[in-house]
């Protein structure tokens, strides 16, 4: 069992987010961001749904963050997330400037330490590995899934 305030419980509600992604057929990942130590928001992928290659999970995290503290600001903010982000999610938490990244899985195709190791704001720590061995099976198994 996990404790409430642990970084492995707010990584497994990230999970629970990309389950509802997988469960959609949309690719599994899931965010939640945390404000004094209380989810403020989640989201998955809703690309596919929306038509919109945009609506990553992060993007809507940050969106539905930004609109419960009425403020475009995440600095006091953290957000878990299922998959290292992409190039385009990590300008938007640039531009939020977030506080704190919380990774599950790599990416080692698309994700930013690749392609713009450099693109997050310069005070957002990063904390990988969450959780890293459940984020990935779900990601490998929806892949292998759709190729069957």
């Amino acid at each position: 069992m996990f404790s409430v305030f642990s970084h492995e419980y707010y990584m497994k509600e990230a999970l629970k987010e990309a389950q509802k992604a997988a469960l959609l057929d949309e690719i599994p990942v899931g965010a939640v961001v945390v404000c004094n130590q209380q989810i403020i928001a989640r989201a998955h992928n809703w690309t596919e749904h929306l038509t919109d290659v945009t609506a990553h999970a992060e993007i809507l995290a940050i969106t539905a963050a930004s609109k419960y503290l009425d403020n475009k600001y995440l600095q006091k903010c953290s957000l878990y997330v299922t998959l290292e982000p992409c190039v385009m999610c990590t300008g938007a938490l640039a531009w939020a400037q977030l506080g704190e990244l919380f990774i599950g899985a790599s990416d080692s195709k698309r994700g930013f330490n690749k392609l713009a190791p450099n693109a997050l704001h310069p005070k957002t720590k990063v904390s990988s590995g969450i959780l890293e061995e459940e984020c990935a099976a779900l990601m490998t198994n929806f892949f292998a899934r759709k190729r069957s």
